[in-house]
């Protein structure tokens, strides 16, 4: 029997499609780049205790110059990935909990309360885990070190599970670990920075407020900011705050707005396309018609007008920070060296322990106890056909916590190899144990009928 609506049918499902195809690219994405970063991971670890283990460490501290002038800044190329390229991860991140909290899953209090609230529970409770462990001890500063989820190792381990994860699920655990990541960049701003350039925070602040009158007055230019971009990390950087915190500033400020709504574009896409097909009607080149390439640029024009310049810096850098960035952090980061006397002792080392107990418990633990308070509390509901059994098990995903959490690490315990190694093992153990206890309990509940 035929459907009695047909058309109007194709209509809802096609509309459905393009309402949810930008969240179902940007998880197919992060899953893959999961993948990679894995793969990254094992390489760092192989060529770190490998015969070669030694050059694993002077690769990453071979000095890099950049400057103008007589102006020359010299790092190790260790800290131009973590201090450089992570800016650009940070500006990304930015970008993407300002756009959810204008339009994604974080947009209003009866979206974001769910994610939001669990995920403070999922920062919350890690903390105080590993606080359990090293209060007092060497080890006090590294609690903000299991807080943070990683987005593209959780969602490359859904993607391994295919459709026993069910999308709303997906859709939940990504507003958790951008909500996540909002909590990481403040505890990095305010609990890891030791020591304050008032003038350069002063002239990091000027730029800031340029930066948001250039969105006031309606700069949408990519150019402008780029240059203010690099301005304010180098203030920034120089300030005593940690570099990358820049680029999550910096996101704020950029342009949201379309300058042209979607009505307007239809309208003038369809007299450009007219145009366009007029002047081509007698099959000339492109090339040799002035007119007709006009219309092709007036139509490029209102398409960036469509667009937002947030959009498009996203579209931009989502890649090369997905396929690129993140990869060679890990990469630079990842190396342990296991032989060694030693390297049982910073296994069982209460650095060690406090991390992989608060990914691996602290951070499941959180999540679910915090969201059924909310929900007891009539804060927030369970995700439609969304069981308490498959939100602890997607909740295990967040104590993935690798890339934020070696970042933190970086900063808790810089000057400090033996902690550095125990965290290190730490942050493997807990986001190893938690990838595989979630992938367990969604293969369990698949079978269950």
């Amino acid at each position: 029997m035929q459907p009695k609506y047909p058309q109007k049918e194709s209509k809802y499902k096609r509309s459905l499609q393009t309402l949810l195809q930008p969240i179902e690219q940007f998880i197919t994405n992060e899953a893959s780049s999961g993948l990679l970063l894995l793969l990254c991971s094992a390489i760092a670890l192989l060529w770190a205790n490998s015969a070669g283990g030694e050059t694993y460490l002077h690769v990453w501290e071979t000095p890099v110059s950049i400057g103008l002038g007589n102006s020359i800044l010299v790092k190790s190329l260790h800290h131009w990935i973590n201090d450089g390229l992570m800016v650009i991860f940070f500006f990304v991140v930015g970008l993407e909990i300002k756009r959810e909290l204008l339009v994604g899953e974080l947009s209003s209090m009866k979206k974001a309360a769910l994610p939001v609230i669990a995920a403070l529970g999922g920062m919350i409770v890690p903390a105080s885990v590993y606080a359990l462990f090293n209060a007092g001890g060497r080890g006090a500063t590294g609690w903000g070190i299991p807080m943070a989820t990683d987005i593209a190792f959780a969602l490359g381990v859904v993607a391994l599970m295919g459709s026993r994860v069910p999308f709303v699920l997906k859709v939940f655990l990504t507003a958790l670990a951008i909500a996540d990541d909002l909590g990481a960049v403040l505890v990095i701003a305010l609990f890891y920075t030791n020591s304050l350039n008032i003038t350069m925070l002063g002239v990091a602040a000027a730029l800031t407020v340029l930066a948001f009158l250039g969105n006031h007055f309606g700069i949408r230019s990519i150019l402008f900011y780029l240059a203010v971009g690099i301005l304010l990390w180098w203030c920034v950087m120089q300030s005593g705050i940690h570099a990358t915190i820049a680029g999550a500033v910096l996101a704020m400020a950029v342009p949201a707005k379309e300058r042209i709504n979607a009505e307007e574009f239809v309208n003038e896409a369809e007299g450009l396309i007219r145009e366009f097909a007029h002047e081509t009607r007698e099959k000339t080149r492109v090339l040799a018609n002035q007119a007709a390439q006009s219309a092709v640029k007036q139509l490029e024009v209102i398409c960036e007008e469509v667009q937002t310049p947030l959009s498009r810096f996203e579209s931009n850098l989502h890649t090369s920070v997905a396929f690129v960035i993140m990869p060679l952090f890990a990469l630079a980061n990842a190396g342990v060296q296991m032989a060694g006397k030693g390297i049982c002792e910073a296994l069982f080392s209460s650095v060690s322990v406090g991390i992989a107990l608060g990914l691996f418990l602290g951070k499941p633990l959180g999540i679910v106890l915090f969201a059924w308070l909310a929900c007891k509390l009539n804060l927030a509901s369970l995700p439609e056909n969304v069981s308490w059994r498959e939100l602890i098990a997607i909740s295990c995903l967040g104590g993935i916590g690798f890339t934020m959490s070696l970042f933190v690490e970086n900063l808790a315990f810089a000057n400090n190899p033996t902690l550095e190694t125990s965290a290190k093992l730490g942050i493997f153990c807990g986001s190893i144990l938690s990838g595989l206890l979630g992938y367990l309990l969604f293969r369990i509940r698949s079978k269950t009928p």
